[in-house]
């Protein structure tokens, strides 16, 4: 398996690849932006887009999505709740002083349960509303992994103070949705290091109750 996660856009997010070298398919999550970076990294793989995934629709994690369709004809999936966000692109755009970047509707709704991936490395989706309504998380079982989007970060959680957030929410999602898996699952979230759900566990100031 090919796992790189690198950092693009102004507000550095975590985009990451994930390949099968043996049908020389990949996914790409949260292409926020720097999609000539995005594409070299597929070629220098010899690896073929399958799929485009948004954990939520935040201008940092899906400004560079359409564009990266265009140039794979890769499918792109995101969580329909996330759509009025997905709608507001140019008051987000505002916020951080940046060019509206072009978006479209995605080509099939990320619902909980969803299997997607590739056939070697599938993942279930597991919707974590609290950051964003159409929040979600990518759940590799086999290889221990998860990509937390920006639900849960090493020490800290997304924050809820952008439209659509409630604290609330995103805190049942991470109890009910992220703390029941194994300790060594391996967290990838959308801003910095990465971390796992036994060390969030134990000493994230956020879940401790």
């Amino acid at each position: 398996m090919i796992l790189e996660t690198f950092p693009v856009g102004p507000l550095q997010c975590n985009c990451t690849l994930l390949g099968d070298e043996t049908t020389g398919e990949a996914m790409i999550v949260d292409p926020g932006d720097n999609i000539p970076q995005i594409v070299a990294r597929l070629e220098k793989h010899g690896l073929r887009l399958k799929q485009i995934v948004v954990t939520h629709a935040h201008i940092d994690h899906v400004g560079g999505a359409l564009k990266l369709k265009r140039q794979t004809g890769a499918p792109i999936l995101l969580n329909q709740q996330d759509l009025p966000l997905l709608e507001m692109m140019d008051v987000q755009a505002g916020w951080i002083g940046i060019e509206t970047p072009e978006v479209a509707p995605p080509d099939a709704s990320a619902e909980d349960q969803l299997i997607v991936g590739l056939e070697n490395y599938p993942a279930q989706v597991l919707h974590t509303p609290g950051h964003t309504p159409g929040s979600i998380c990518l759940h590799f079982a086999p290889q221990k992994l998860l990509l937390a989007g920006d639900t849960l970060f090493a020490g800290s959680i997304g924050r809820t103070d952008l439209p659509g957030g409630d604290t609330n929410k995103i805190l049942r999602s991470i109890h009910d949705r992220l703390l029941p898996l194994a300790d060594e699952t391996r967290v990838i979230p959308g801003h910095g290091s990465a971390t796992t759900i036994g060390e969030e566990r134990q000493s994230n100031p956020f879940l401790q109750s």
